[in-house]
Order: C-alpha cells, then sequence, then structure tokens
C-alpha cells in the first residue's frame, strides 16, 4: 500500500504527533536560550513551528505566542507564492517583517528555512520574534507604517547557506541596538537549524518518506475535535460589541457577529471602526489570529494545535476596517485593538454557553511601555517593560491575577530589567480592589513604579487602553479598575503618548484588574473575607459591592 493511503495506528499516532511537539518545542527551547533580547529570553515574545511542504503548520511550541504560531504558516504560504517550491534549496532562510504577510507590526520578524530529505521537499521550520528595535518612531501615535521603522519584504537571509551581508548592513544600519538585532536574528537562524535537522532525525528514525501521511492524519484529528465543539453550540448568530479608548478622535469600536451553523462557526467584524491614521490597526494576518485562538482555548482546550484546529472557523472583517487595514496604515500598536477579539468573542458567546467563558481580561490588551536613551551618561539602550493585568473570571473560578491573555508574553525579571537599563523599579505588586466583583472576582492588576535614576531624562513611549473603558463583567459580573498612568507629582499621562522621564522622577503604571462573572451577591461569604485578609479587596470596597459582609458582620453583633 502506498505510503500516504496507509493508516496510522492510535499508539504510534500518539507517540509519533508527541515528538512533532518535541521538535517545535526544543526549536523553541533554542531560541530562547541564544537570544540576545530580553524581550524573546525574558519575555517570551516569539514562536516557533513545524510545517508540511504546502505551509500547513504539523505542531506549534507549547510556549511562545500562541497566535504568531498561527500566522507563521501564513507567511510561509505567502512565501511559496513568491518563491515556488521548486525554488527552495538546501541552506535557505527567507525573511520578512512585512505586517501584511507576517504578524501585524514591523517588531516581529518571520523566518522560514526549508527542509530536505533524501533530495525532496518535505516540510518547513519557522518561527518569529519580536526584535529588540526595527528603527522608527516607538508609540501609537504614527500616521503610517514608513514612520513605524524600517521594512524587510520577502528575501532570502541566507541562500544555499551564504548569508545576505547586503541585506543586513543595510537593516542594522536602521535600528539602535544593531548587536542585539542580530544576535536575535540568528537566534531564530540557529532555532530553525534545530527544528530542520530533528525533523530529518525524525523521518530517519520512522522510515516514512515525507510528512504527507502524518500531517493529513493529524489535521483530519484536530479539525474533527474542533467541528465536534462547535457543533454542541445551537445554531444562530449572537452579536456583542466592545468599546475601547482609542484616540481622543478616534475611539475604536469592535462589532463582532459569531454564527453558527452545524459544525462550522464564522466570525464576522462588520459594523466595526473604519482604519484610523493612528497605530491601532490590524492587518488581517493578527485578526484571524487573535480569533481563532481565543476560541480555541474555549472550545478544544485539550487537543494539539495545528493547521485543522482552525479550518471549522472562518474570520472576516471589512477591507478599510480597523480589524483589516488598506496599506500604508501604521500598525505599531496593533495589540491595543487585536487583544481586544477575545473580549468581543466571549461576550457574544456567553449568550449560549456563558460557562465555557471568561469575563473580559483586565490585560486584554496589553500594556507595553518602552523606556530607551542613552549615549550620555548611559549606554544606549531601548527596552519595553512587559507586565499583565488581571484576566476575566469565569464561571468555576476567580480569575487570574496579573496574567497575560490571550497573548502568552511573560513578565521577565525585574531584575534582567535593572541591569540592561538605568531604571530602577521601586515596587512591583498586586493592584488592591482591581478585580471586579462578582461570585468570581476578576483577576488583580498591578502597579509598577519605575525610576529614572540617570542624569539624563529618559524617552517614555506608552501604548495603553482601557482608561475610558474598564474590562466589562458578564453573567452580571462587575467590571475591573480602569489602566492609569501617572509621574510622582500624581499628574495622569495619556495612555498612547511619549515623555521624558526626567532625572529622579518615576512613574507609575496601574495595570487594568479583569472583569467579574456572575452577581456579587452570590460570592460566597469566606471568599469574601480571604480577600480582605490576604489584601487583595479593601475591607471598604468589600462592604460596597458584597451586602452580605456587612449582614454577616451585623448577624456576627446580634449574636454576640
Amino acid at each position: 500500500m502506498p505510503e500516504a493511503q496507509r493508516e496510522i495506528d492510535p499508539i504510534t499516532l500518539e507517540i509519533w504527533w508527541s515528538r512533532l511537539v518535541a521538535i517545535a518545542d526544543e526549536a523553541a527551547t533554542t531560541l530562547l536560550r541564544t537570544a540576545f533580547s530580553t524581550v524573546v529570553r525574558e519575555s517570551n515574545d516569539f514562536a516557533t513551528v513545524l510545517m508540511n511542504r504546502h505551509g500547513q503548520s504539523m505542531a506549534e511550541c507549547t510556549g511562545g505566542i500562541p497566535a504568531f504560531a498561527g500566522i507563521i504558516p501564513r507567511t510561509t504560504k505567502a512565501f511559496l507564492q513568491q518563491f515556488p517550491a521548486e525554488s527552495w534549496r538546501e541552506g535557505d532562510c527567507v525573511i520578512t517583517n512585512d505586517p501584511w504577510l507576517a504578524t501585524g507590526h514591523l517588531p516581529d520578524i518571520a523566518m522560514v528555512t526549508p527542509i530536505f530529505h533524501k533530495g525532496e521537499l518535505v516540510g518547513f521550520a519557522g518561527c518569529a520574534a519580536h526584535s529588540p528595535d526595527v528603527g522608527g518612531t516607538h508609540g501609537a501615535g504614527n500616521h503610517q507604517v514608513f514612520e513605524e521603522g524600517i521594512c524587510i519584504p520577502p528575501m532570502h537571509l541566507y541562500q544555499e547557506g551564504k548569508r545576505n551581508e547586503s541585506m543586513l548592513k543595510l537593516f542594522l544600519n536602521n535600528v539602535r541596538l544593531p548587536e542585539q538585532v542580530l544576535g536575535d536574528l540568528e537566534a531564530q537562524v540557529t532555532a530553525n537549524e534545530v527544528c530542520r535537522k530533528r525533523a530529518i532525525d525524525f523521518l530517519d528514525d520512522t522510515g516514512l518518506s515525507s510528512f504527507d501521511l502524518l500531517s493529513r492524519t493529524v489535521h483530519d484529528r484536530t479539525e474533527a475535535a474542533m467541528r465536534a465543539a462547535i457543533a454542541a453550540i445551537p445554531d444562530g448568530s449572537y452579536v456583542a460589541a466592545i468599546d475601547a479608548d482609542g484616540f481622543a478622535h478616534h475611539p475604536t469600536h469592535i462589532r463582532c457577529t459569531v454564527t453558527i451553523a452545524g459544525d462550522s462557526m464564522t466570525v464576522d467584524y462588520a459594523g466595526s471602526s473604519a482604519q484610523v491614521n493612528r497605530g491601532t490597526n490590524c492587518t488581517m494576518n493578527y485578526t484571524q489570529a487573535y480569533s481563532v485562538y481565543p476560541i480555541k482555548c474555549v472550545l478544544d482546550p485539550q487537543t494539539r494545535r495545528n493547521e485543522g484546529s482552525y479550518r471549522a472557523i472562518e474570520v472576516k472583517a471589512p477591507e478599510g476596517s480597523i480589524m483589516n487595514a488598506r496599506y500604508p496604515a501604521a500598525v505599531g500598536a496593533r495589540h491595543l485593538t487585536g487583544h481586544l477579539l477575545c473580549c468581543a468573542i466571549y461576550q457574544a458567546l456567553a449568550q449560549v454557553i456563558p460557562e465555557q467563558v471568561i469575563a473580559d481580561s483586565g490585560g486584554t490588551p496589553a500594556m507595553r511601555v518602552r523606556f530607551s536613551g542613552g549615549l550620555q551618561q548611559h549606554a544606549r539602550f531601548s527596552q519595553t517593560l512587559f507586565a499583565s493585568g488581571g484576566m476575566g473570571a469565569s464561571a468555576r473560578a476567580d480569575g487570574l491575577s496579573t496574567t497575560a491573555f490571550p497573548t502568552n508574553s511573560g513578565a521577565g525579571s525585574i531584575e534582567a530589567l535593572e541591569a540592561v537599563t538605568p531604571l530602577l523599579v521601586r515596587r512591583k505588586e498586586f493592584r488592591v480592589d482591581s478585580g471586579g466583583a462578582g461570585r468570581h472576582r476578576g483577576g488583580l492588576g498591578q502597579l509598577c513604579e519605575v525610576r529614572n535614576v540617570t542624569a539624563d531624562p529618559i524617552q517614555v513611549a506608552i501604548s495603553a487602553d482601557r482608561q475610558r473603558h474598564p474590562a466589562l463583567g458578564i453573567m452580571g459580573g462587575m467590571p475591573g479598575a480602569p489602566t492609569a498612568v501617572t509621574l510622582a507629582n500624581g499628574k495622569a499621562l495619556d495612555l498612547k503618548s511619549r515623555i521624558d522621564l526626567a532625572p529622579g522622577d518615576s512613574v507609575t503604571l496601574a495595570f487594568a484588574g479583569g472583569g467579574g462573572y456572575g452577581h456579587a451577591t452570590e460570592r460566597v461569604l469566606g471568599d469574601i473575607q480571604r480577600d480582605i485578609a490576604y489584601g487583595y479587596i479593601s475591607r471598604d470596597a468589600a462592604l460596597d459591592h458584597y451586602p452580605q459582609l456587612e449582614g454577616a458582620a451585623a448577624a456576627t453583633g446580634a449574636a454576640q
């Protein structure tokens, strides 16, 4: 029987499939351990993927940014349109950071390496990582993508093993931290090379001539699992809308219609805001990824992710909308829109499967604060502080505090940040009373106070939201606390601005809390008392939101 027509028995499939994931994970570990920048090795802003010869993902790394992993195959297919399969050679490595082909903004660099076995192209190793710098102006206030940095079209970084020195020289001449940028690029090359070698080892060990049989099998399994989960939802269209601060004259409105028809789902953003002349626009790749991944989380969380996981879901957004912006729109702060998509989707699905979704997360969208400066009293630096707000509560539990979602970026260590910048983090602590009240409380945000300890000003670029539109609760839950950024003198800063932080001055970042789930009157008294004892909520706030606490106190007093 031809290999492609064989059936793989369940035990063999489990062993082989686990090994595919292990290959992607080993590539991820390689990238983490060889990267130069803290944004990769500390904050986890990357992904690695093993794909078949058509650019379809077979396995994604278990860490990293899940939505990146969903985008890399789309980027690979775009590469194959420009560089047909027969043109790839051993030793090639193609890269791009084009937001419309890759992960949606210029700092993310996607890289793909072909995998050959016995002279035949059998697959691709891919990764994407947030570069420490790509030039341009930091922040959300740019008007066009040209202001946001240098854009690399699909081109060879390596061609048959020879590095494209001219391209690298041009690129590195336009960035602030060329040594870190080059170090991260080579770390990505190395990660792909590890993925490539392990994939060949796998084929040699199993005796398979290609990945065709195995990729078809795992895709069929994941597609069937997702379709079964969708089929369990009643047919119909469920509509929700989320508002965000956006810019003063351009607030963001996200309208989402989730339609269930049998075992298929459509997510349509018709009716959402038009694209704006600021950096909060999304490309379709980003919108697709940050729509399907949150759905995967709540409908089919156990099955391993790959191409088949997303085939049952169609994502639509009108061209020219903030979810599907036309070139050359500014997209540098696209997370301020894209991270909110899960909130709109979950609010829609809460109408039919409330027990499976969570309330809005306060870290959705994530606040990004970039500190940069140097050349006088301190070496040049440019670092992003990664931290998270609280996640939304669910039908089963309180929201997780200070946890990123739907991205998977980590906060990284404060010591690592302080080691490479002239910054002192004076405090980093839970933000009291930030989680939305409810039967289950929203996760807590955090307070981060950062001081400039140099004799020179430091530029601070803020990209955040939820100042006027906090994370919403569901099923009667209350919203979380909004985002705020203030200087030491109490002056509140705009959440999409750039300032010079004076020597000795400090900035305090108040990360938003998650929304609550269910009515506050339904919360268990012991949980309220525990929150007060642990300092998660103040007694005054507890008395305001939970009348059962006052009733219990009155009953205790009467008994005495």
